[in-house]
Order: C-alpha cells, then structure tokens, then sequence
C-alpha cells in the first residue's frame, strides 16, 4: 500500500514554516524528519505514524482513533498510529503533528547521513 500523498502534503503545509525539517522514504512511507530525527510520517500501511516517546502518557494511544504501532509483530515505543478519522479536521492532524514536533524538538540533532557508495564488482577472471 503507498502513503498517502494528499496526508504527506497536508503534513507538508503544516511544517512548512520550518528549517529544519526534511523528508524522507522510510517504512513504506513519507516520514518528516525534524533535525534528523523522525518526527511523523504518512504510513504505507494507512493512517498517520506520530513519534511521541517512550515517556508519552499511556492515556495517548487510548484517544480515539489512536493505537500503539506494531511492525513486524513487534509494538514500537513512543510510536502512535492514527487512523485517518483522527486527523481528517485541520484541528485533529495539527494535534498529533504539534505532539511529533514537540516530541522530536527535544532529541539532539542528528547528521544528515551521506548516500550509501557502490562498491564496485568483484572482477571475474577468464580461465
């Protein structure tokens, strides 16, 4: 499944103001890294990922349309997943935007890795 683009240009509009945000393929989906740190993403599994800590008030994955993220069988901490009737309003998206930004705003930042280099093939001899 692919992401959402019309979420990732919401999202987009949203961080717009900022410097220091980027974006990213990631997951199946677009993330927006903030200073280098995921900050949200438009899933490729549907809805919208939201990093908000390990430290995040278990009352937030209880809100409504909220749930833990699990990849892999595997639940990710700090990670929400909100399905897409939690961010349909303009308010609902700039909630949980606001809670990745604040989140990922607290985190050092990070260097932008360099692309991976080629290593060049190993050269067959001819017998």
């Amino acid at each position: 499944m692919a992401y959402d683009a019309e979420l990732a240009e919401r999202i987009r509009t949203l961080l717009s103001g900022r410097s220091d945000v980027h974006e990213q393929k990631l997951f199946g989906g677009l993330c927006f890294m903030l200073r280098g740190n995921m900050c949200c993403a438009a899933s490729g599994r549907g809805g919208l990922l939201v990093r908000v800590g390990p430290d995040a008030p278990p009352a937030v994955f209880g809100e409504p349309h909220a749930s833990a993220v699990e990849m892999r069988g595997r639940v990710m901490a700090g990670y929400v997943r909100v399905a897409p009737d939690g961010y349909r309003t303009a308010h609902g998206l700039k909630k949980w935007v606001t809670r990745a930004v604040d989140f990922a705003a607290t985190l050092p930042r990070k260097a932008k890795k360099a692309a991976a280099k080629k290593k060049p093939g190993v050269a067959r001899r001819k017998k």
